[in-house]
């Protein structure tokens, strides 16, 4: 039998990578290759009798005879095509950029455990060691939870998830939805115009104004809780899941929240 040739393997082409510098600088700045070893790496001595054909480029006028009326005006007159600025600008002024950076637009992220109806413990603020319920996640990225108001005194508010516990207990709220107009604008409060001071007496006599709820704020406020007392008292351990949310959150000697399961 005659003899069966093996084909050829053709190799890999090599991984594609960073390309070796020819030159590189040594300390103090000094190239590692002179000028006259770097001719000889770079094989120019090659092109040295070579010449590189001409390409003539049209030359393109900048300028152009135009016809004049008049008997006085010569006839013609030769002008520029482009017309150069009668003035320039003293500043460089910066062009308006589109707002796309805006930090209302920025893309907003919550933690997984953190969805309508968890029970959360706040950790930070006025209401620090509350537990609340979670109704929603703004479009600012903050949370809209409540107590309810009628088990620990806490309204309907936004939190940071930074300043927040998430536990695996949860109400189930089933087809209860929160109100639309509950969003960001909702709960911006709005500055008073200060008045100017003309005197030495008025002074003494500013004060600091208080924050009072709205009859709006009382409503809504009301309808929330009402629909989570009914979610709560529906749940499978109602009568201790009211005191569970009443109860405050707090460690004693020898608990470390590492090391607690919420």
């Amino acid at each position: 039998m005659a003899p069966i040739e093996k084909a050829k393997k053709v190799a890999k082409s090599a991984k594609k990578g960073k390309k070796h510098p020819l030159n590189s600088y040594l300390k103090g700045g000094i190239l590692r290759y002179s000028k006259a070893q770097m001719y000889k790496r770079r094989a120019l001595y090659r092109l040295k009798d070579k010449k590189s054909p001409v390409v003539k480029k049209e030359k393109v006028p900048i300028k152009k005879v135009k016809k004049i009326g008049g008997p006085k005006n010569g006839g013609e007159r030769t002008v520029y095509l482009r017309k150069p600025k009668a003035n320039y600008p003293t500043k460089t002024f910066v062009k308006k950029r589109p707002s796309k950076a805006n930090f209302s637009e920025h893309k907003r992220t919550t933690r997984r455990n953190l969805k309508p109806g968890t029970v959360l413990i706040l950790l930070a603020g006025r209401h620090q060691g509350k537990r609340v319920v979670l109704l929603k996640t703004l479009t600012s990225g903050l949370l809209l939870v409540t107590g309810p108001f009628a088990l620990n005194s806490c309204p309907l508010r936004r939190v940071s998830q930074r300043y927040v516990i998430g536990t695996s207990s949860r109400v189930d709220l089933g087809a209860f939805q929160v109100p639309e107009h509950l969003n960001d604008a909702y709960f911006r409060r709005l500055k008073a115009k200060k008045e100017k001071k003309s005197g030495e007496a008025d002074i003494f006599a500013a004060k600091k104004e208080r924050f009072v709820p709205n009859e709006q704020r009382k409503k809504d406020q009301k309808e929330v809780d009402s629909a989570l007392l009914k979610a709560i008292k529906a749940h499978p351990e109602g009568k201790f899941f009211k005191k569970y949310l009443q109860n405050m959150f707090a460690l004693h000697s020898s608990q470390y929240p590492h090391r607690l399961r919420f």
